[in-house]
């Protein structure tokens, strides 16, 4: 992906408007470390070994083919673009381009030219915090978990880190939902199994189900659109079709309307044409003396008529 540059707040942050038209490189310096405004706009050339990482780095993970790949490239060409760093007592550390001190190392380079900057404690975590966003070098949580720290710890709604960092409010809301999905489900994301496209779709799911549906979408099994599919699918199931009744089969109707006539009183069914129950109410005991009376004359009536046959 094309570098999209340090941005508008990270540079005037930074101070450096013009980074790629920096002065040529200077010989390294004593081992003062302590630089004014006027000397920091220069080039400076570091040892690797007085060089530290940011501890406090967003990024937690380098991709070691596309280390090795820049550290090839550093070969041949050197660091086209320095590092800044800040002194910390009498070594420094890495504000912004740790891939490059990495990829450097690699490359069996001693020293790498950097631009020495003086920051507060502020600073140092605002500025590594943007220029790793701005840069896109973070994957999908270590991302919206950086802007969730940026806002909390610099105070920023949306709309203010989305212009500090050069993103759209909408870009910003949509990849701190990622931190609202399933702790299940943000590990897939974090291992490459997930990405955030498919993740997105699962944000309106209940937690609880999260996981089980970001498996059938892991290893791109289903498109985004797919995975949307489904989800919808999920929370509006189709009503499952309604089993035949009573009311489906005639004959069964007219049996019913018969019984309640024959014997005056309520009779009701469940089931369908195949199977179910008839149901005979009686509200008093002359009811249900009336009833039997029916049933026993209807019996007598019909072993009477069998013995004669």
């Amino acid at each position: 992906m094309a570098n999209k540059g340090l941005g508008r707040g990270l540079s005037s942050l930074m101070g450096l408007n013009d980074i790629d038209n920096i002065a040529t490189p200077q010989p390294k310096q004593s081992s003062e470390v302590s630089v004014s405004r006027e000397e920091s706009d220069n080039v400076m050339l570091i040892s690797l070994l007085d060089i530290d990482p940011n501890y406090e780095q967003p990024r937690k993970n380098f991709d070691e083919d596309a280390l090795k790949e820049l550290a090839d490239s550093i070969r041949v060409h050197g660091v086209i673009q320095p590092i800044v760093v800040t002194p910390i007592g009498k070594r420094f550390m890495i504000i912004a381009g740790e891939r490059r001190f990495r990829a450097s190392k690699l490359a069996g380079k001693t020293e790498i030219p950097a631009i020495v900057r003086n920051y507060t404690p502020q600073q140092i975590k605002e500025i590594s915090l943007i220029e790793n966003l701005q840069r896109e070098d973070l994957s999908p949580i270590e991302a919206a978990r950086a802007i969730k720290t940026l806002m909390t710890e610099f105070n920023m709604t949306q709309e203010v880190a989305a212009d500090r960092i050069g993103k759209s409010r909408s870009a910003i809301a949509n990849t701190l939902r990622l931190l609202t999905l399933n702790d299940d489900v943000i590990a897939l994301i974090e291992k490459g199994r997930l990405s955030a496209g498919h993740a997105r779709t699962l944000v309106v799911v209940p937690s609880e189900h999260q996981y089980k549906l970001a498996l059938k979408g892991c290893d791109n099994q289903l498109t985004v659109r797919e995975m949307e599919k489904m989800v919808r699918e999920f929370l509006n199931p189709k009503p499952e079709k309604e089993k035949s009744s009573v009311a489906d089969s005639k004959e069964l109707v007219s049996l019913i309307s018969n019984m309640q006539r024959a014997f005056a009183t309520k009779v009701s069914a469940i089931g369908n044409g195949r199977k179910g129950r008839i149901y005979i109410d009686y509200f008093t005991s002359d009811d249900l003396d009336r009833i039997c009376s029916l049933v026993e004359g209807w019996m007598s009536e019909k072993f009477l008529k069998n013995d004669d046959e």
